[in-house]
């Protein structure tokens, strides 16, 4: 079926206002039947918001506006309404009951039954088909617990194929997927769109967008900024709309050089706490110097995070082999012991390892240094708050108040209060894992920035990243994982994209002759 030219989804004149904030600014734009439409804006742009109004979660009445669709005007009063219009929306957080089979989480809600008996047969058989669709290959009776992060949002895309879809709204849905999965989704999309249903595709990852959309839509501070057709606009271009201004540069220019070895890894060896007879790490060794970035690449299940998490005293059985300091032995049993010899480390998932979300910005940067900021039991709160105002100006954290709830801030300002929480214990060593991961170019930008200026000032720096535009961009060496060992270390004058994956997918070169 071949793209409609008339318009789907007609918004016009939307606003909305949260107390103190105004999320939606007037915001109008269409999107066609048939189509694939991206939609970007900086975190905090309002893209969220407005997806939730078009999903149902704002109920009609609690914004101000009208949003046709199908040539009619929407007056729904929740999700329920949304979806029996066709409309369903996949969130970047995922909505999925994880004790629950693949199956039962994909009809929760929706299962067909005869005097209250779930029909099994019917129910594994429509799961089958809708795996299917969405590329994913594993059974309908697997416990979504089992399942990887990147499969789980793949079960999410599933559940929302379940029954007829006109709309179908993707909120940065390959935040947690690797390549393979990415295309994979890609070509789930592109199939989508054969057969008549339109997509809209949230994400700041402007070489997808580029990719899979048709037209792109910029959102700022909550007002439109523009549509424009994919193949008649640049990167930069939308950039420039996202911002306000033209880009510099994705990645700032390095400040830094290199001193004396800091940090010192020989022979570092895991066993996985969930199977005791599998190696997460093997044998790893390495040197990170003060005023260095050392990068760390390597594909999904490469063993990334688990060598940060084990670094720090918080993963794995029976770690073996040697951390120095300063030349210096140290014995890391916690991530209290990492913290006093001068470690920090900024985890992957800021929402559940990272941060509290219903405390405030005050109490999450403050936590791990609570010790410094105590006389005795009693905590200072004029220097708590002193410490906080300062790193609050310093990273520029947009938040309301010190005493705001970090659930209420945007997606890249938590991610600055993550960075935040860890700068306030005066770190020698920093390690961040995906630092940038669902954050816009604007405050990757400054964390490029913050990290550069870290490191200019001395400190070793250690970044896992899945995005090897980014590892190239930072990086002064990398580290490349494959298999929970290193692959090889890169210089970055010396690195491109293809010898990073190389190294990657396939290991170092005498792993590929004992495989041969």
């Amino acid at each position: 079926m071949q793209k409609g030219s008339g318009a789907l989804l007609d918004i016009r004149n939307v606003t909305k206002d949260f107390p103190g904030t105004r999320a939606l600014d007037n915001v109008s734009m269409e999107v066609r039947e048939g189509e694939i439409h991206g939609l970007c804006g900086e975190n905090g742009a309002g893209k969220s918001t407005l997806m939730k109004i078009l999903s149902g979660t704002y109920p009609y009445g609690t914004y101000e506006g009208q949003v046709f669709f199908g040539g009619e005007p929407t007056r729904f009063s929740g999700i329920r309404d949304a979806e029996a219009r066709g409309i369903r929306i996949i969130h970047q957080e995922l909505a999925l009951v994880k004790q629950m089979t693949v199956a039962e989480n994909i009809f929760l809600g929706a299962e067909t039954a005869k005097y209250g008996i779930i029909d099994q047969m019917s129910l594994y058989s429509e799961t089958r088909e809708l795996l299917r669709r969405s590329g994913l290959n594993v059974p309908g009776t697997a416990l979504v617990r089992t399942l990887g992060v990147g499969q789980q949002q793949m079960v999410e895309i599933a559940k929302a194929l379940r029954g007829h879809v006109r709309l179908l709204i993707l909120d940065e849905p390959t935040s947690a997927l690797n390549d393979a999965e990415v295309e994979n989704l890609m070509q789930t999309l592109r199939e989508l769109k054969h057969i008549g249903v339109t997509c809209i595709y949230i994400s700041h990852k402007l070489r997808e967008l580029f990719d899979i959309a048709d037209r792109i839509t910029v959102l700022r501070d909550g007002r439109c900024i523009g549509t424009e057709a994919t193949a008649d606009i640049t990167e930069d271009e939308v950039i420039a709309m996202m911002v306000g201004r033209a880009p510099t540069g994705r990645f700032p220019s390095k400040t830094r050089r290199a001193g004396k070895v800091m940090f010192s890894v020989r022979n570092w060896t895991v066993r996985n706490p969930e199977n005791k007879d599998l190696y997460a790490i093997r044998n790893v060794s390495f040197d990170v110097r003060a005023g260095e970035i050392l990068g760390v690449s390597g594909l999904m299940g490469s063993g990334r995070t688990e060598l940060l998490q084990s670094l720090f005293g918080e993963y794995g059985f029976q770690p073996s082999g040697e951390i120095m300091i300063d030349g210096k032995k140290c014995k890391i049993n916690s991530s209290r012991d990492a913290i006093a010899l001068g470690m920090g480390l900024v985890t992957e998932d800021r929402k559940n390892t990272g941060l509290i979300l219903m405390h405030s910005v005050t109490h999450n940067m403050t936590l791990p240094s609570l010790p410094n900021l105590s006389n005795g039991p009693v905590i200072d709160t004029g220097l708590e708050l002193a410490s906080t105002s300062k790193l609050i100006k310093e990273l520029n954290i947009r938040a309301p108040s010190v005493e705001s709830k970090v659930e209420t801030l945007s997606g890249g300002n938590q991610q600055k209060v993550s960075i935040a929480k860890w700068l306030m214990t005066n770190p020698r060593i920093l390690m961040l894992d995906e630092p940038t991961r669902g954050i816009d170019v604007g405050t990757k930008y400054q964390i490029y920035e913050l990290m550069d200026r870290l490191a200019a000032d001395g400190m070793a720096i250690i970044m896992v990243s899945s995005d090897l535009p980014e590892i190239l961009g930072m990086s002064d060496r990398i580290l490349v994982m494959h298999e929970g060992t290193i692959a090889g270390i890169v210089e970055s004058e010396e690195a491109n994209p293809e010898k990073i994956m190389s190294l990657a997918a396939m290991g170092a070169r005498e792993d590929r002759r004992s495989n041969s």
